[in-house]
């Protein structure tokens, strides 16, 4: 008798442990994840991946010798945590650095915070600033997190999409020929919007936002004293003698922007993840709040190679030498050849003005993957599927980086990443050449 006694607690126990729902509400809606799903079938199905955004080619040789340094060197410290808001030799230089790019004096302890890259600097600005009942202004297409992560803070999304206009005279259409409707973007600011969110250059367009643009948007922002989340990962990377222009160095804005920035995309070591944000102390204190109750410390030998990278860049800065000039060189050349590549066999590329992504149009290979009427899902991500299982070559959905409404309204294009070897980006233009060769044949 006492061991049935036993036995029914047992049963009775593990019964109300199932039967409770242990999922909090911020959770909801938020499972899906783009880059889960294609980063599996392109390690399943890919001879070429030219889908998520990470060079194939190493970093420079004088930041992973700095790594190895840090790492094999007689400051055991290095080894140990260090300052939870950031490696002092890194915000020192980051202080230095980016008080001359936006021409003030910044305070290293106060005025920049490092965080477990970009992505997690993200996270800290949405969890510090949005409230329930907040709105948060979301240009389209956006990398796809942003809305996730303001609906997790409870705030709300309000979608104000790039609207592209065909170009004169026959020519490719260039990411600049995406831009926003004035009167449409100024109808989305109320007493509830509290951020809005800036990515320039822009994933995955890759379009570098203009002067003109920009003091659109600081106008704005500073009418309906909103905040501004600057996404700025793709900072060195633009192309064509453009210019990337701070939004926290235009009028009114310093004050009420907080600029986030990338080691992976500056340095091309997307796997240390070392990112920063710099902006006024109001802000940057709710920032600290929300990383030392989080992730608390980054790794400490990897901001210490970052600091000496930035210490080089300094010294060179503006010259023929410097990383930050030779990098986009390279890459302006491999995203011209990608475009060349795709636009030979059809796929109508829209050329980028600065990142690692171009967005390409899919209408006339629509015949190799016949559409499905009232199907969920969106036309490219069915055909981006098919692509990588069917051609070996893996690419993006544009969809991904819509809103559920406004999915179906650009679904015949796919974003293809060019900072790649050029033995694969080789390898892309004979898959897409043998297929044009197919749809020609008999």
């Amino acid at each position: 008798l006492p061991l049935m006694k036993s036995s029914n607690s047992l049963s009775f126990s593990l019964q109300a442990k199932m039967s409770r729902p242990v999922q909090a509400r911020r959770l909801e809606g938020t499972d899906k994840n783009i880059w889960v799903e294609f980063v599996k079938l392109a390690a399943t199905y890919s001879k070429v991946n030219l889908g998520q955004g990470f060079p194939d080619f190493p970093p420079p040789d004088f930041l992973k010798e700095a790594f190895v340094r840090a790492l094999s060197g007689e400051n055991h410290m290095l080894h140990q945590y260090t300052r939870a808001f950031g490696h002092p030799p890194l915000v020192k230089i980051l202080a230095q650095f980016f008080g001359k790019l936006l021409g003030r004096d910044l305070d290293p302890m106060t005025n920049v915070m490092v965080t477990v890259g970009a992505y997690q600097a993200l996270f800290c600005c949405f969890q510090a600033f949005i409230d329930e009942g907040d709105e948060v202004i979301i240009i389209e297409p956006f990398f796809d997190c942003y809305e996730p992560m303001t609906k997790m803070a409870g705030g709300t999304p309000v979608f104000v999409p790039l609207r592209p206009k065909a170009p004169k005279d026959g020519k490719l259409m260039s990411s600049e020929d995406w831009q926003l409707d004035p009167a449409e973007l100024a109808s989305k600011f109320n007493e509830r919007t509290k951020v809005i969110v800036l990515n320039s250059p822009n994933n995955p367009l890759g379009k570098v936002f203009s002067r003109g643009e920009l003091e659109l948007l600081a106008d704005l922002c500073v009418k309906h004293d909103v905040l501004c989340i600057s996404d700025e990962v793709y900072e060195w990377l633009v192309y064509d003698g453009k210019e990337h222009i701070r939004i926290a160095s235009l009028p009114g804005m310093w004050d009420r922007t907080v600029t986030i920035g990338s080691a992976g995309k500056t340095f091309s070591a997307t796997g240390w993840k070392v990112g920063w944000t710099v902006g006024p102390n109001r802000l940057l204190q709710h920032l600290r709040n929300m990383h030392q109750n989080s992730v608390y410390h980054c790794a400490t030998i990897a901001q210490e190679a970052v600091a000496q990278g930035f210490q080089r860049e300094l010294e060179l800065y503006g010259k023929a030498d410097s990383y930050f000039v030779q990098l986009p060189k390279e890459l302006q050349q491999k995203r011209d050849w990608l475009v060349q590549s795709l636009d030979s066999v059809g796929m109508k590329p829209i050329v980028p003005e600065g990142t690692y992504f171009l967005v390409a149009d899919i209408s006339k290979f629509k015949s190799d993957v016949p559409d499905v009427p009232d199907s969920d899902e969106p036309y490219d991500s069915r055909f981006a599927k098919w692509m990588v299982k069917n051609k070996g070559l893996a690419a993006i959905p544009l969809s991904a980086f819509y809103s559920g409404p406004h999915k179906s309204n650009y679904n015949h294009f796919i974003r293809f990443c060019f900072a790649k070897e050029e033995a694969t980006l080789k390898a892309a233009n004979d898959i897409l050449q043998k297929w044009k060769q197919e749809k020609t044949s008999p």
